[in-house]
C-alpha cells in the first residue's frame, strides 16, 4: 500500500488548548484551511481565499503533543473554483501511545482564485474549467 503524504503536518502545543485540555476546534480549522491552500496550489499556483467550508465533523478530540497530520484531495474544478477534502489524522505520542493514529476531523473546503485585488479569476490560465 502507498503511503499517503500530508499536505501539511503540525505539532499541536500548550497554546492551543481550551479549559478542557483538548485543542481548540478553531485551531484545526485554521489548520484545515492552510492544508486545503496548498492542495489549491497543486491544481494552479493561484492566490486563494476560502469561501466555504462544508461538511466540517470533529471525530475525536486533539490533544497536547499530538503529530497531526493533515491530507488532501482535489475533489472539484469549476472556472474560478477548486473544492478539496481535507483529512485530518493524530499521531498520539504521549503516554501510553506509540504512535496510534486516529481520524479526528474532515471537511469540505471551497476556494476561489483572486486577481491582487480580490476579484475572481479563472483557475486555469485558458479560463476552462479545471477537472
Amino acid at each position: 500500500m502507498t503511503e499517503r503524504i500530508p499536505a501539511i503536518k503540525v505539532l499541536l502545543l500548550p497554546k492551543d488548548t481550551n479549559q478542557l485540555g483538548t485543542i481548540f476546534g478553531g485551531v484545526i480549522l485554521s489548520h484545515i484551511d492552510l492544508a486545503s491552500a496548498v492542495e489549491a496550489r497543486k491544481v494552479a499556483p493561484n492566490r486563494y481565499v476560502t469561501a466555504a467550508m462544508r461538511e466540517v465533523e470533529f471525530h475525536a478530540p486533539v490533544f497536547v503533543g499530538d503529530l497531526v497530520n493533515f491530507y488532501t484531495e482535489t475533489r472539484r474544478g469549476g472556472r474560478t473554483a477548486v473544492t478539496v477534502w481535507v483529512e485530518g489524522e493524530a499521531e498520539r505520542w504521549s503516554a501510553g501511545h506509540r504512535g496510534e493514529r486516529v481520524k479526528v476531523t474532515e471537511a469540505e473546503v471551497a476556494l476561489v482564485a483572486v486577481d491582487a485585488s480580490g476579484q475572481p479569476i479563472p483557475v486555469a490560465p485558458d479560463g476552462a474549467p479545471v477537472v
